[in-house]
């Protein structure tokens, strides 16, 4: 073969390579790059309806349904030679080729309304879900001032709304010594079925042996504080405020939305919008009388400019409402938040709209 075939047969080899797929080097990209634009607005969301709660705005909610990312690539290769052997002539060689690459993603958007609101937003996180969530590890300390209303009861604190008032110290340090029990291992739960009610019951169990003294004391101090028996270590789980009896746990549970109101009541905004009317005062407002007297739980700022180093930022009313990334108790809180969202899913996609992805 002639030095110029072996040429012509290697400059369409570098192009027909350079027609491969596209789609298996997108994966590993697109995975997180989606996986991050959706997270940050998620993130974004929550807080921006955080915001507008304080400021008695309507919340909403836009669930990303479906991401579809689709890629097309077509290209075309022209080649062309004159081979002369022989004559002395040199040879002549004619390349040519296009391509077109197209990137169009298909996001498909749900607002969440109606039924679908009601229930994820508006009913009760279940007692059982949220027991089970301290035996998984996540801290009592943290997650049971934002979800819980009253356990047996005391009373957490309200800070915005037509009802407002300071936790009561019982609540707060029930909250404490659950989280001392929950470190030292003494708390398990179970779930009882009963087959001829189709229903199951949560049992809270709290250990005596193998325990060190201080353990003891606080399981000894919660028993008390909660009108528990004293000999008892198992105790029925049920949605209430009052319990029918020594050996269950009354706990009223919060919804998503009473709980994004308790933190939209610790939004930090313009004294001037308080003194016009656009919100109300807060327990956590400045003068407010029994300010030192509220549990902080998340600390959103504001500014007029960009802030600089925050954790998540949304412009609200000509003002930037931000976390601060430094700030890792807010940074939790709203963690815990959107956790509480996936726990009051209501799942289900019926009726959602069909997503028709062209072939060509």
């Amino acid at each position: 073969m002639s030095r110029s075939a072996r040429i012509l047969i290697c400059l369409g080899s570098v192009l027909l390579a350079s027609c491969a797929s596209v789609g298996p080097p997108s994966v590993s990209k697109d995975r997180f790059d989606y996986n991050t634009a959706v997270s940050d607005s998620w993130k974004e969301q929550t807080l921006l309806n955080i915001v507008k709660l304080r400021y008695s705005d309507m919340p909403l909610f836009m669930e990303v349904v479906s991401i579809v990312a689709g890629y097309s690539l077509e290209s075309v290769v022209n080649l062309g030679a004159t081979l002369v052997e022989g004559n002395g002539n040199p040879d002549i060689f004619s390349v040519g080729g296009a391509g077109t690459y197209t990137d169009r993603p298909t996001i498909t958007y749900a607002p969440i309304t109606g039924s679908d609101f009601n229930k994820n937003f508006l009913t009760p996180i279940p007692p059982s879900a949220m027991l089970f969530l301290i035996q998984a590890g996540w801290p009592a300390k943290v997650f049971m001032p934002i979800a819980i209303e009253t356990i047996n009861g005391l009373r957490a604190q309200k800070s915005l709304g037509a009802i407002q008032r300071r936790g009561e110290g019982g609540f707060y340090r029930v909250v404490e010594l659950f989280d001392q029990l929950q470190q030292a291992g003494a708390l398990g739960m179970r779930v009882e079925i009963d087959n001829s009610k189709g229903s199951g019951t949560t049992i809270l169990a709290i250990r005596r042996k193998d325990l060190p003294a201080a353990a003891l004391d606080a399981a000894t101090e919660l028993r008390a504080l909660l009108g528990l028996n004293a000999e008892a270590s198992e105790f029925e789980v049920a949605f209430g405020e009052v319990a029918k009896n020594d050996t269950e746990l009354a706990i009223v549970t919060r919804s998503t939305l009473s709980i994004m109101l308790e933190l939209a009541g610790q939004v930090r905004v313009p004294a001037e919008h308080i003194e016009e009317g656009r919100t109300q005062p807060s327990g956590f407002d400045e003068g407010y009388p029994t300010q030192q007297e509220f549990v902080r739980l998340i600390d959103v700022r504001h500014s007029v400019e960009p802030p600089v180093d925050a954790f998540v930022a949304v412009r609200y009313r000509d003002l930037w409402f931000w976390i601060d990334d430094r700030d890792f108790r807010s940074k939790r809180t709203l963690a815990y938040l959107m956790l509480v969202f996936s726990l009051t899913e209501s799942g289900g996609r019926e009726g959602l709209p069909l997503v028709t992805i062209p072939a060509g």
